[in-house]
């Protein structure tokens, strides 16, 4: 059974590298499962983050497969867009049209934000949400965070040069100002991203390749970079196109 506990020191990368995608969807799937079921047993929730981008379709294949109490389940957002549900940008949107009627999971396990607010009031308002699952004394420690990375090596919506990647003072932070369209969004914190349990990076293809070698390689300080768990395990899962530029540090 997968552990985010394992032998590794903490902040230190797990790097795992399978053949292609549908092995990394085999991977990733069962990863989650392993921590879904241990969370469960331990704390009677599994607390997980979501990311978009390709995660959705990783996910979307291999979640109704895997064995769970979904009823145990709690799904919040890395970032998330602030649009429409129904707007093909929203990420609760995508997740709830490839999971809900899949999977036995209902619209209230997932942790959304309200989109009729502000990027402001929406990341107040999603902090007030995630203190009815977390202390409101501490940082959150999510059982997981499931992440992707774009190819300017941002990971959330925490983007290269930008202010946000020294906010310490909220767990969630609105942008008006992405560099990636739609502008409007929230995201996690470094100090929550870097509390989790266990962060899972999953990235599949020969697109990935160079911004993985620079983050995992050449150790470039992008946001991507700065994800280091202060007392949990990092785990980067990649295929062998999005890793061949890094085969000679694989273990």
């Amino acid at each position: 059974m997968f552990s985010c506990y394992g032998n590794l020191s903490c902040g230190k990368e797990d790097i795992r590298v399978v053949k292609d995608e549908d092995d990394l969807i085999r991977e990733l799937s069962r990863i989650v499962e392993d921590k879904a079921n241990i969370a469960i047993q331990k704390d009677e929730l599994f607390k997980i983050g979501l990311s978009g981008g390709s995660l959705t379709k990783f996910l979307s294949i291999g979640l109704p497969k895997i064995e769970t109490d979904w009823s145990k389940w709690r799904i919040f957002f890395c970032d998330e867009r602030v649009v429409p549900t129904e707007c093909a940008d929203s990420t609760y949107g995508m997740y709830k049209s490839a999971l809900i009627g899949t999977v036995p999971i209902t619209e209230d396990q997932f942790i959304k934000i309200d989109p009729n607010l502000t990027a402001e009031e929406a990341a107040r308002d999603y902090i007030q949400k995630l203190s009815v699952f977390f202390p409101p004394d501490s940082l959150p420690r999510f059982h997981m965070l499931l992440l992707g990375m774009g190819p300017d090596g941002h990971t959330c919506s925490l983007f290269p040069g930008h202010r946000l990647l020294e906010e310490t003072s909220v767990w969630v932070a609105p942008i008006t100002d992405s560099p990636k369209p739609p502008a409007s969004r929230i995201t996690l914190t470094f100090p929550v991203v870097n509390n989790a349990e266990c962060i899972v990076f999953a990235m599949a293809g020969s697109a990935k390749a160079v911004m993985v070698k620079r983050i995992l390689k050449v150790k470039e300080q992008l946001p991507a970079g700065r994800v280091n768990p202060t007392n949990g395990k990092l785990v980067w899962l990649l295929d062998d196109e999005a890793a061949r530029l890094i085969k000679d540090i694989v273990p």
